[in-house]
């Protein structure tokens, strides 16, 4: 597996609440990413198990998270609808895939940035049923959440692919 061009740390161990939950995010979008590359297009969207789940479809819905909380849901912005799109479609790379997930994630850092607190609210909630918009401590913990599940599954599809396994150096020892 090719080393990912961003950094990749857990943060300190005394930082505040808004640095660690950010820093576990990054550090969960760079894990997911990294074990998507590497591999080529047909691979990437194999499907291997029966749930249907590829490396791509994996990485498209990651996308659709980020953008469907935090633009859409939490900071209120209305999106193309194209942008939204989980469908895996013929001939698409793993190159775009990952840079559609690169941009939505970018998109997410800037409104995570900019969020004074945690306890603010957003604009409005994907679950319609809910009583109250989410906090942005909530979203950014429901993100980790899905990331982090969604990097298991591209562990188990990526060794299928070529054995590789662990973390997101590669690394093969627990």
């Amino acid at each position: 597996m090719p080393p990912t061009t961003t950094p990749l740390m857990t943060p300190s161990l005394t930082a505040d609440e808004k640095t660690t939950l950010h820093a576990f995010l990054r550090y969960l979008r760079e894990s997911v990413i990294a074990k998507s590359a590497g591999v080529d297009d047909e691979q990437a969207a194999r499907e291997l198990v029966p749930s249907g789940k590829s490396l791509l479809a994996l990485l498209k819905h990651l996308t659709v998270m980020e953008l469907g909380w935090v633009s859409w849901a939490y900071a209120g912005v209305d999106l193309p609808s194209e942008l939204c799109d989980q469908e895996v479609r013929p001939g698409e790379t793993a190159e775009e895939v990952i840079a559609a997930y690169r941009a939505a994630a970018a998109r997410s850092d800037v409104v995570i940035d900019g969020c004074a607190s945690l306890d603010t609210p957003g604009v409005r909630t994907l679950r319609p049923t809910a009583p109250a918009t989410p906090t942005m401590r909530w979203v950014l913990a429901h993100l980790i959440e899905d990331t982090a599940r969604h990097t298991g599954h591209a562990d188990v599809l990526r060794e299928q692919i070529d054995g590789l396994a662990g973390n997101w150096k590669g690394n093969t020892r627990w």
